[in-house]
């Protein structure tokens, strides 16, 4: 009995964290090499980068447990030197979630005042185990508050904010370069018409800066340190955004990107369409979620 005991003391992160997801559900591929590639093979690679993007469909379950599969497998490669960052977290609630990982306050809290995306228990077993491993991590998105500022009244507008509310935003004046970032967005958008003037694109950059800012910020004090961000696959595609962003405030950082899509055609990619959105692709199964 004591040896079975310890055996599921041993299991539990992967039992209750973690669920197996059957390869028929999902392809991920190499875009370099055009080629199937596994979760163990980019924990390899990771030895190569600071910074894994992790480009995901928000909705896309089996891309959450295999974003899930990535994490475990860096803490274990690196272990005690692995740090999860998450748009999913705004930076003025970083202190409500240190307070959760430390175990000082309840997780029903914590889920009401770091306000948690509805979603949350997708992205649970990714904190649980950061929490179960006392690993940080980093509420890396702008605060909603201030990106609706910048949609109404631009980027300028974030100058009347007090030096707390700024300190929550990457350093004013955010850069806001036009090139191929700008084109994308603005046919994501539907044409310039629909954007209705720069505002819109000014706060997808305080959103990109502000996340790029919180890791830069944690990287230069934990150089050591092995971080998985997670955010939509727009902020991270083509190694714009949110990259682009990093490779600003900090011009040495490693970066591998992975980027993850609910696709028909999940064994048999379109590379025209997908060569040049990551070094990782991950395709998984549209059916899944009616099975």
């Amino acid at each position: 009995m004591k040896s079975l005991a310890i055996l599921l003391i041993i299991c539990l992160p992967s039992i209750v964290f973690g669920q197996v997801i059957s390869t028929a559900h999902y392809k991920i591929y190499n875009t370099s090499t055009q080629k199937t590639a596994t979760i163990t093979e980019i924990i390899d690679n990771s030895s190569q980068a600071d910074v894994l993007f992790f480009g995901e469909e928000h909705n896309d379950s089996t891309g959450h447990n295999l974003e899930y599969a990535l994490f475990k497998g860096l803490t274990e490669k690196y272990a005690g030197r692995t740090a999860l960052s998450m748009e999913m977290f705004q930076t003025d609630c970083q202190l409500v979630l240190n307070e959760y990982l430390s175990d000082a306050i309840r997780e029903k809290n914590m889920i009401s005042d770091a306000r948690a995306w509805p979603n949350y228990t997708d992205y649970r077993p990714m904190v649980e185990l950061a929490k179960l491993n006392h690993l940080p991590v980093i509420a890396a998105n702008a605060p909603s508050r201030y990106t609706n500022m910048v949609t109404r009244n631009g980027l300028a507008s974030l100058q009347q904010l007090t030096a707390q509310a700024k300190s929550y935003l990457a350093p004013l004046p955010i850069d806001t370069a036009t090139g191929a970032y700008y084109d994308k967005f603005v046919k994501i958008m539907g044409g310039h018409e629909a954007m209705a003037g720069m505002q819109i694109y000014q706060s997808q950059n305080l959103w990109d800066a502000t996340m790029a800012w919180s890791i830069a910020k944690f990287l230069k004090d934990h150089p050591q340190f092995k971080i998985l961000q997670l955010n939509g696959g727009f902020h991270s595609e083509e190694k714009l955004g949110a990259v682009a962003q990093l490779k600003k405030y900090a011009p040495k950082a490693r970066v591998l990107t992975i980027a993850s899509y609910a696709d028909d055609n999940f064994e048999n990619p379109d590379w025209n369409k997908f060569r040049q959105m990551a070094d990782y692709i991950i395709l998984t199964d549209t059916k899944t979620e009616d099975q």
